[in-house]
């Protein structure tokens, strides 16, 4: 095994990282298809291998397992605290996950993974990468995307994982619902689909247990305003209409703002979301609670660097991609990640 040498500054910074500080951060990201390069003949992942068109390669696999080591040392770095939960969507498969929590810069963070593989017939997953000192883990579950009228339909699961943050009870859910791709409303029904089933699934716990506090992350391809969003899955954009028992997404406010998470056709979207329930805003004040950063005017964030930015061409000042076309940018996503922190 090769050795590492990290360099001095390095070194200090990791010793002065404290994992028991606070705030926690909740991070999601749409690391855009992250997969190996072996080809698997169950899912098409044909295009993502040396072979295929773009030329997949383990050099470019690379450079992209280190994009994102950058990418989450640089969030680990503005409070000097690794994230305690980390959501992502458009890994292939475990082991992708496992290099990216091996790198020089995470592995500190001693990241542990839940994962299922989904039906999804290109093969990406969602999944979850969390710190066992922090988050207590108690267990995990991966609920089958179901959309009426069309059983046939396969798409990335909804993946569940529940456990205690500071002896507090949370209920992390992560997906990826389906796309646009035959135009917005045409495939709306979808993705109302996957809001519906998530809905039902944080009302159970909630019901339950009205002391858990449910966090709901993913890549919705919808906005914050979309049907899907506000009234499927029923997340308000305003904390002071939440009454016990409702969702809040953060991130309405930010794309009233004009702010974005993706760009398409020089229009900003917020699909990257994450939503919490109503006693993360509203509860007790010595308990964990949603809180603004130093600075913010938002209850959520977007993580955006310059190095994160494509700086000319057609797409200047759009997410840094992996690709554009069958083109190597050496690029990052075409999504920038979403957090939130929590604290007292």
């Amino acid at each position: 095994m090769r050795k590492v040498f990290l360099p001095i500054l390095f070194v200090l910074l990791l010793v002065s990282f404290s994992f028991a500080q606070k705030p926690h951060k909740i991070v999601f990201y749409n690391v855009e298809n992250l997969y190996d390069t072996i080809n698997d003949p169950e899912i098409r992942d044909d295009e993502f291998t040396p072979e295929g068109p773009k030329k997949w390669t383990a050099a470019k696999y690379n450079k992209k397992i280190s994009n994102l080591e950058r990418v989450f040392f640089d969030i680990a770095s503005l409070d000097k605290n690794y994230p305690a939960v980390i959501g992502l969507s458009e890994i292939e498969n475990r082991s992708v996950l496992e290099d990216i929590i091996s790198t020089p810069k995470l592995n500190p963070g001693n990241y542990r993974i839940a994962h299922y593989d989904s039906p999804d017939r290109r093969g990406v997953d969602v999944a979850f990468l969390y710190r066992p000192d922090v988050f207590k883990f108690k267990g995990d579950k991966a609920f089958t995307a179901v959309i009426p009228g069309r059983p046939d339909f396969k798409t990335r699961d909804i993946l569940a994982m529940w456990g205690t943050i500071d002896n507090e009870p949370f209920y992390f859910m992560v997906a990826h619902w389906p796309s646009r791709l035959g135009g917005k409303e045409r495939s709306e029904n979808l993705r109302m689909a996957v809001a519906s089933q998530m809905r039902e699934i944080a009302d159970s716990v909630m019901t339950a247990s009205p002391k858990t506090k449910v966090v709901i992350m993913g890549d919705f391809n919808d906005d914050p305003t979309d049907k899907s969003v506000l009234e499927t899955l029923g997340a308000k954009i305003k904390s002071k209409d939440l009454q016990p028992g409702d969702l809040y997404n953060p991130y309405g406010a930010m794309l009233k703002a004009g702010l974005g998470t993706l760009a398409y056709g020089d229009v900003w979207n917020i699909f990257d979301n994450i939503v919490v329930s109503e006693n993360l805003v509203n509860g007790d004040k010595n308990s964990l609670q949603l809180i603004k950063s130093n600075g913010s005017k938002f209850d959520g964030n977007i993580f955006k660097q310059h190095y994160m930015v494509q700086k000319e061409g057609q797409y200047k000042g759009y997410p840094l991609r992996t690709y554009v076309g069958n083109n190597f940018q050496g690029g990052y996503s075409d999504h920038f990640p979403v957090y939130i922190n929590i604290g007292k």
